[in-house]
């Protein structure tokens, strides 16, 4: 069993369960996703990969296709997920495509070409949720 820590929750992977304290709860994999994904500061950047490495389960892709159907709502950041080589590769699911490298910029994340500059300064790993 995994222990992970998402925002102030600390959850307990057995497959698809998830412990809390002292109660059993199923959660969608899509679910801790977004969880996670709302815990990424405001000007930094996380990989699919680097979530999916620390959810222990489903691939890259899995995050990727979580985050595509929640872009109707703002409310998680998803702009903040980026590939393994800092490249804006979910821009074309924002409404306009621009809008991902627009709201990034906004919180102080230089974009060119598609691909965020200083990409290791700016990477986030949710493996620091631990350090706090």
């Amino acid at each position: 069993m995994k222990q992970i820590i998402v925002g102030k929750n600390t959850y307990l992977l057995n497959q698809t369960k998830i412990q809390t304290e002292n109660f059993v709860k199923h959660l969608h994999y899509f679910d801790l996703v977004y969880d996670l994904t709302c815990c990424i500061p405001k000007g930094r950047v996380t990989t699919y990969g680097a979530i999916a490495d620390y959810l222990s389960l489903g691939s890259a892709r899995m995050v990727g296709w979580a985050l595509n159907r929640l872009l109707a709502t703002h409310a998680i950041p998803a702009h903040r997920v980026v590939n393994r080589k800092g490249e804006l590769s979910g821009r074309a699911h924002f409404n306009p495509p621009s809008l991902m490298q627009e709201l990034l910029e906004a919180e102080g994340i230089r974009i060119e070409n598609n691909q965020v500059l200083d990409f290791k300064e700016k990477f986030w790993h949710p493996a620091e949720l631990e350090k706090d």
